[in-house]
């Protein structure tokens, strides 16, 4: 690359010059390459321990004059071919144009500013991420890529220097982190460590400290675990690599690959080695923790954040604390935990002014609200930026969202806007009108039942106002939320403190609780930004007919059937109609067990549209990824919870494990929040926790319900009597101050025993949790998650990996080993597609929900290159062809895609089958694949594309497949015929046969197929030739290469005869059937054969020469002067004699003056026309081959496969040592 020249004083210092002339010198680094002795090792080893190796390239150009001892540096080049082109351009452009000056001052001059010039316009061109990035880090992004081999599509995150344990012995080096690997490099005296590791193939990332490793971080594979020590910020370096793990662990989950944030802002001056990809993923991390504070929607971005102080009037007093400030929300949370939260969404703002400051109030900032709230903040540093920041968002803000003073639509609908509101999008529903006239476009009367509010509130306002102590215990309740609103505020904007969360603890009022859920969970903001967005849902869902929407009717009466909300259509239709609309919000979730009993839940205390954000709250903030079709996010919170066991109660944990209980009774506690094993009236305070605190709630719980039992369980023998004792415990929570009407529990009948066991109060038991297990942290819980998370997906991971083998294991001869190795050769061919752009689709080729043996599924670029590495039959330049071919043939649906299953069954062919299997497959290589009736059309299409000819000889064979189709197809309406009455109408008849026969023909489909070789179709000379040609590539690099060409040549010219001769019994002088094709090119009409007009000794000769021409063709061919497989294939693109030699092509058949004679331009050509009326079967080609003995032991050989699988695995490491070895150019270009 062109740099801005520097000065140099010593340019012979650790430098070896190669090239010079007058004007420039070519240099090349000492330590680079072999040779250099003891001073080139010294200098290759300073540079990677000292980072040399980033900041100096080891090849540079030097700009000097005269007898000056001053030198420019004006190019650098990570490569020998990249300086080489320097130099050439520079003796090329310059070289004569310097000559004529005179000065040397002025000879420097020109060539600075031509070279500043020419990194100018480069700089125009690059993209705007390169020019944030600094030169330094660039060429580190540059040695990455050349050291390891890696596209240009890689991107270095960030590189740090660290040491290596290789063995007992540490490597001191750098280790690199891009967006798919992990790489480290070391050279230390001559000795290279090199180390490459996916992300996608991490099972454990963890900081330890140990005597041997001492605060190192260690990252662990399925085979092997490697050890990183000495960083200088050892912190930072392992939270970068916690993200990179994460992202590729969510590519293994629903393929997301990584892309770049483009909105994200520049920065205001290029950092120090600081990447903008390193920028990004920090401000992702920022914008993470941020909305996992204060409960905020996914799309929301933290601007930046300041100390400050907080007025408090409820308390009198500032609090210290963080200000933050994001696109639609302003947030404060206090330095210590649970003095005071507050959020202040931008919609609610009215005024922003700053107030007058003083010596007991500096830089105050006062934020007025809708419902007259008014927050004072003190102690900005920057107040006239923050309050210019804040006022740009308000501008932004749209002035058309419901306040939370506005009433919210019921039953699912948005409300009536005000005149100056207007929908947020066109495609958003018309609102109802004020005369409540349904909008136009619903599907369904809005006479059905809706809830228009919760259902419990329904159901209970009939019943006979209770006047006793439970009656009074709730009002108190009311009443202390009450006088909490008047202090502390109401709504979105409320002061959070712990007073909030006694309250909460001590059970929230059923008249409240679902607006209290709404505000705690976030729901409220999303719901509030988006107006008329459910009512669109269910207007999208209704009548449609998904797997997920049947899987919600089968659910619904299963949903709380004990509760009589649920026991009418009206409860009924409520939960079907916010199922649905979530399983089409998110189709990757769609619907999950256990979202019906949730669901349910919240119908009792929401409405509709409150109860669907509360869901989408759940299902994508609160428990990620716990519903979707594997539930990994339950299986990681039990991992933590089996870690949190280990930690908190190890005597028991002991135990357990050893019954194997944790695994089977966490699961069902997390999915449902104990609403599926607790009595609904406890578990629900359970959940008014949960929508607070968030899941360290349910931990501790899990926690102190396992210390309560801890004696009894711990005296368990077996599993059974474990999940009696759990079970019974759980049935007797019971909350005495509810006010509801008692709801059986229906899983204490099948638990009770003979004595009624004791009941444990649930708010006794929520006390005891905080108690014992309250020190409990977000971020520890987060910790635990990520390393769980690595576990539970690699583990899925092997679990569909022995799914897919023992799927397929029957149907093929590969080994388990064999094929388990094959399926991780598969999918990293499809996960390479995704971060390496092989394939724009490769996101849309995996769908969790499939069945693992169809997950993940590679094209026709990835199934070339396995072809390549691991086939058998590799022709030269003509693989590529070949395994087209193969694609086509195994690409039975003709998406474009082949999956595990048919990828195997193409290898399987080439590697296990018999001499006859391996003939069949090659033979229907050069055939269209196996066709039907309905398909009959396009038969010329297929014909042509795998033939790769466009010449006219295929209608001939096509014309006999559609006489044979004709023939059955008259057959099968003669039975239809026979079948049906005769004074039916011929129409009817049809319609009569068409069913039938595709009643017939998928029965048949359902039943195995066993396909013999009589079911092979026949081969015309074309394809013939085509074969040949492949037969003759596929020799060419055998030990017994001159014995197979005499034997295929031998071959050959015996099926020829044999297609002559049986041309005479098919046609018997019989006019050839016409086609429609002919007559759409002219030219092609030109070229028929014509048959009547040639001997038949002639035609013979025609054909042998065809094939001996073919032969010829494959054999002059050279490497360097090859042509397309167009060119080869065109007989009619031949002008010229071709002359071949007995001494070049060992075949019999071929004289010392035999001549190949083509055509050019109209000339009509004799000696090269195809046959159209030729052909021959599979039996005859078979007998054929097995008269060779060579033949037939090429075709009886067995591959080794796992030869062929190591050196697939090893390929990475051969491109590094290609890619490294400059000296070898070096010493060509040289001599």
């Amino acid at each position: 690359m062109w740099i801005t020249p520097e000065e140099v004083l010593l340019a012979n210092a650790l430098w070896v010059s190669e090239r010079a002339n007058p004007f420039f010198i070519l240099q090349r680094r000492k330590g680079h390459g072999k040779g250099g002795g003891i001073t080139g090792l010294l200098v290759g080893t300073m540079d990677v321990v000292l980072d040399s190796s980033a900041r100096v390239a080891p090849y540079r150009i030097l700009h000097q004059t005269g007898d000056s001892q001053i030198f420019w540096s004006i190019a650098c080049g990570s490569s020998r071919k990249e300086i080489t082109g320097h130099w050439e351009w520079l003796e090329t452009n310059l070289l004569q144009t310097l000559s004529i000056f005179d000065n040397d001052e002025d000879i420097t001059t020109f060539v600075k500013g031509k070279v500043s010039g020419i990194i100018a316009e480069e700089n125009k061109s690059k993209a705007a991420q390169e020019d944030e990035d600094s030169g330094k880090f660039r060429e580190a992004e540059q040695k990455m890529r050349k050291l390891f081999g890696m596209p240009g599509e890689e991107k270095l995150v960030n590189y740090y220097s660290c040491s290596y344990w290789k063995g007992r012995v540490p490597r001191q080096g750098w280790v690199y982190l891009s967006v798919n690997h992990l790489c480290f490099y070391s050279f230390l005296l001559g000795k290279e460590v090199t180390l490459v590791v996916q992300w996608t193939e991490v099972t454990r990332l963890e900081k330890n400290a140990t005597l041997v490793f001492p605060e190192s971080v260690r990252v662990s594979t399925r085979h092997t675990e490697h050890y990183f020590s000495m960083f200088l910020n050892i912190n930072d370096t392992f939270k970068l690599m916690e993200q990179l793990a994460t992202i590729a662990m969510r590519q293994l989950l629903d393929n997301e690959g990584f892309a770049a944030d483009r909105t994200l802002p520049k920065a205001c001056k290029t950092l120090k080695n600081v990447s903008a990809l390193k920028r990004d993923l920090d401000a992702r991390a920022k914008n993470e923790r941020y909305r996992a504070l204060f409960r905020l929607t996914p799309d929301e971005r933290l601007d930046g954040h300041t100390d400050c102080t907080l007025w408090t009037p409820f308390a009198k007093m500032h609090i210290v604390g963080q200000l933050f400030v994001s696109n639609n929300y302003i947030c404060f949370c206090s330095r210590e935990e649970d003095l005071c939260q507050l959020i202040i969404p931008l919609r609610e703002v009215s005024i922003v002014e700053k107030a007058d400051s003083s010596s007991v109030l500096p830089c105050p900032v006062s934020i007025s609200t809708k419902n007259k709230m008014t927050f004072l903040f003190a102690n900005l540093k920057d107040r006239d930026f923050l309050v210019q920041r804040i006022s740009d968002f308000l501008q932004r803000t749209p002035d058309k969202l419901w306040s939370d003073g506005h009433p919210l639509a019921l039953g699912g609908y948005s409300v009536s806007p005000s005149p100056s509101t207007t929908p947020l999008s066109s495609s958003l529903p018309t609102p109802t009108g004020a005369g409540g006239e349904p909008s136009q476009g619903r599907h369904y009367s809005p006479s059905l039942p809706t809830a228009t509010q919760g259902l419990l509130r329904i159901y209970q306002k009939d019943d006979p106002e209770d006047h006793g102590p439970k009656a009074t215990k709730e009002k108190m309740k009311e009443e202390s939320w009450n006088i909490h609103f008047f202090e502390f505020g109401r709504g979105v904007c409320m002061y959070r403190t712990s007073k909030t969360r006694e309250l909460v603890l001590n059970g929230i009022p059923e008249s409240l609780r679902g607006e209290l859920w709404l505000l705690f969970s976030g729901a409220q903001n999303e719901m509030a930004t988006h107006p008329g967005y459910y009512a669109e849902l269910v207007e999208q869902a209704m009548g449609r007919c998904t797997l997920a929407t049947e899987e919600i009717e089968r659910d619904l009466h299963r949903s709380m059937p004990e509760h009589h909300a649920f026991q009418n259509e009206m409860g009924i239709a409520a939960l079907r109609r916010v199922l649905t609309a979530y399983a089409c919000r998110n189709p990757g979730i769609g619907y999950c067990q256990a979202m019906n009993i949730v669901t349910s839940v919240l119908l009792l205390y929401c409405t509709e549209e409150e109860a669907f954000w509360l869901l989408v709250a759940l299902c994508e903030r609160m428990l990620p990824d716990y519903y979707n079709t594997r539930v990994v996010g339950a299986l990681v919170d039990q991992g933590v919870f089996e870690e949190l066991t280990r930690e908190c109660l190890p005597l028991l944990y002991e135990h357990m494990q050893e019954l194997g209980v944790i695994s089977t009774i966490s699961l069902s506690w997390f999915l449902t929040l104990f609403l599926s094993v607790m009595p609904f009236d406890s578990a629900v305070l359970l959940v008014d926790c949960f929508f607070y605190e968030g899941i360290k709630v349910i931990f501790q719980v899990a926690l102190a319900v396992l210390h309560a039992n801890m004696d009894t369980l711990l005296g368990c023998t077996d599993e059974g009597e474990a999940m009696t004792i759990l079970g019974r415990y759980l049935d007797n929570v019971v909350n005495k101050q509810t006010v509801s009407p008692p709801i059986p529990h229906l899983h204490a009948l099948l638990t009770s025993g003979d004595e009624p066991p004791p009941e444990i109060d649930v708010f006794q038991l929520i006390k005891s949790s905080y108690d014992k297990f309250g020190s409990l942290r977000a971020d520890v819980i987060e910790q635990m998650r990520f390393k769980q998370r690595l576990k539970v997906i690699q583990s899925l991971e092997d679990t569909a990996k022995r799914s897919v083998v023992r799927a397929i294991m029957t149907d093929s001869a590969f080994s388990i080993e064999e094929l388990e190795e094959l399926y991780v050769l598969f999918k990293a061919k499809h996960i390479m597609s995704c971060y390496w752009g092989a394939s724009c689709t490769a996101a849309e080729r995996h769908d969790p929900s499939l069945p693992y043996l169809e997950q993940y599924r590679i094209d026709l670029e990835q199934f070339c290159q396995l072809f390549g590495a691991l086939g058998t039959w590799l022709c030269g330049t003509h693989t590529v062809t070949l395994a087209a071919r193969h694609f086509r043939l195994l690409d039975s649906n003709k998406d474009g895609l082949i999956n595990f299953k048919e990828f195997v069954t193409g290898l399987s062919g080439m590697y296990h089958g018999d001499m006859t299997e391996k003939l069949k497959l090659l033979y229907k290589l050069h055939l269209p694949p196996a066709l039907c009736p309905e398909e009959a059309e396009s038969a010329l299409e297929a014909a042509q594309f795998f033939t790769d000819d466009d010449s006219p000889q295929e209608s001939p064979f096509l014309s006999d497949l559609d006489f044979l189709v004709q023939e059955v197809t008259s057959g099968e309406e003669m039975k239809e015929a026979g079948e049906a009455s005769g004074s039916g109408d011929a129409e009817e008849k049809k319609e009569v046969k068409d069913y039938k026969y595709y009643l017939r023909m998928w029965a048949k489909e359902k039943e195995p197929k066993i396909e013999t070789i009589k079911d092979l179709p026949r081969m015309n000379q074309e394809q013939f030739i085509e074969l040949c040609k492949t037969l003759y590539n596929m020799f060419s690099e055998d030990p017994l290469e001159q014995e197979l060409y005499h034997a295929i040549a031998t071959v050959a010219s015996l099926l020829l005869r044999i297609g002559e001769v049986g041309k005479k019994f098919t046609n018997n002088g019989a006019k050839k059937p016409t086609d429609t094709t002919y007559t759409q090119a002219p030219t092609l009409a030109a070229e028929l054969p014509q048959p009547e007009k040639e001997a038949s000794n002639g035609e013979s000769s025609s054909g042998q020469s065809l094939v001996c021409k073919a032969l010829a063709e494959a054999q002059l061919e050279t490497p360097p002067q090859q042509t397309s497989d167009e060119e080869v294939k065109d007989d009619t693109s031949v002008s010229s004699y071709s002359m071949v030699s007995t001494g070049s092509l060992q075949c019999e058949d071929i004289a010392d003056d035999t001549v190949l004679i083509g055509c050019a331009g109209d000339q009509q050509r004799r000696g090269s026309t195809l046959d159209g009326d030729w052909s021959i079967t599979f039996e005859q080609v078979l007998a054929s081959m097995l008269t060779e003995p060579p033949l037939v032991d090429y075709f009886e050989k067995k591959g080794d496969i796992q030869a062929r699988m190591a050196t697939c695995k090893m390929q990475r490491g051969v491109e590094r040592q290609v890619s490294s070895s400059s000296d070898h150019e070096l010493a060509q270009l040289s001599t």
